[in-house]
């Protein structure tokens, strides 16, 4: 049986507040930049220009309730300059180069991106007396993965086989440097927030599995899977973004808990690839797969879960949807775009869902 969040984001807390947003554009964070634009924040995005098409940024109109700028983290005197504009009182940090695959190809592209732009982002908040809080978002795949049957806590050793997961467990070294060396000396409170596989609508990215699934089915293609006992923690998108606005919120009151947090499915609930397209499938109606052994294909974890004590007692945390629900709300929410409904307006329904079950 899944429980439901204990505690959740205050209107009363966010209301007003000015928020930073980098990767605005992108898919968790056009969510997250909804979620607070509906708490009544004031928000300012940095981000590249959306990097699919279609993308969630467009067709939920993101950029109508916020002050959005399209700006590279990697130019740190823009950076700068959008930030010193903002004063900024919450930051969140989303923006990065986010994929597996695209990091094989571009290995100096997503170092650039992930450790030096988080290197800018951390350091525009140096002497910037306005902020207090910071969330910084790196992934599930910071930890030294040794393939060990038993879920990642928040100390155990980071590495990563991949420049992606490399790049994020570097940026949690210097997430902590920061921290120690400069920025809780200044009264800024910052922890690193460590996120399962996220699904869920508005989602069109290359090499992931829900987005290659539809792309698929919708035009009658064949589905190649390629690593299909994979274990990964899936959990719909609002999950760790209701989590990030919890933490931040908790840290704005607790600034001696900052440090690393886990936000991920039950243990139980962290599935295999063929496990979540067969639901995804069973939601779809139809769709033809073929699932492959990953031959010729670079290396990718076999098995990662997420141990998650330390967020739910801390936070007062836990998953609200199961994984179950999770796809059905994703296939769902694009069936009913691809039918003509509003992005906005189906971001806003599920918000407003996920509200009403915590």
């Amino acid at each position: 049986m899944v429980t439901s969040v204990r505690h959740a984001a205050s209107v009363n807390f966010w209301q007003g507040k000015r928020v930073l947003l980098t990767g605005h554009t992108g898919f968790k964070g056009g969510w997250l930049a909804l979620w607070l634009q509906r708490l009544g924040a004031v928000v300012t995005g940095i981000a590249l220009p959306p990097q699919t098409r279609p993308n969630l940024f467009e067709l939920a109109r993101v950029a109508d309730g916020m002050h959005s700028h399209f700006a590279d983290i990697r130019d740190a005197a823009k950076l700068m300059e959008i930030v010193q504009a903002a004063q900024p009182e919450v930051v969140f940090h989303l923006a990065a180069q986010p994929l597996v695959r695209a990091s094989y190809r571009e290995p100096v592209a997503t170092f650039a991106s992930n450790v030096m732009g988080t290197v800018h982002v951390l350091d525009s908040m140096r002497g910037l007396d306005s902020v207090r809080v910071a969330v910084m978002v790196t992934t599930d795949k910071v930890y030294r993965n040794l393939e060990h049957p038993y879920p990642y806590r928040e100390d155990d050793v980071l590495g990563g086989h991949d420049p992606y997961s490399a790049s994020k467990a570097a940026s949690e070294i210097v997430i902590a440097s920061y921290r120690d060396a400069f920025l809780a000396q200044q009264g800024v409170a910052i922890a690193s927030a460590r996120a399962g596989n996220v699904i869920g609508g508005g989602d069109w990215s290359e090499d992931r599995l829900i987005p290659d699934a539809l792309r698929a089915w919708q035009s009658g293609q064949l589905l190649e899977v390629r690593r299909p006992e994979a274990i990964r923690p899936w959990q719909h998108v609002l999950e760790p973004l209701s989590g990030y606005l919890v933490l931040a919120e908790m840290l704005w009151h607790e600034p001696a808990r900052a440090g690393a947090y886990n936000f991920g499915p039950f243990t139980h609930e962290a599935a295999t690839v063929r496990k979540v397209i067969e639901m995804a499938r069973e939601a779809y109606g139809q769709g033809d797969v073929h699932y492959g052994y990953g031959a010729g294909c670079p290396h990718e974890a076999g098995w990662l879960a997420l141990e998650t004590s330390k967020t739910r007692v801390a936070l007062g945390v836990v998953p609200c949807w199961s994984l179950a629900e999770s796809v059905s709300r994703t296939i769902a929410w694009h069936r009913a775009q691809h039918g003509g409904a509003d992005a906005r307006g189906l971001c806003e329904a599920e918000i407003k869902a996920h509200e009403t079950r915590v």
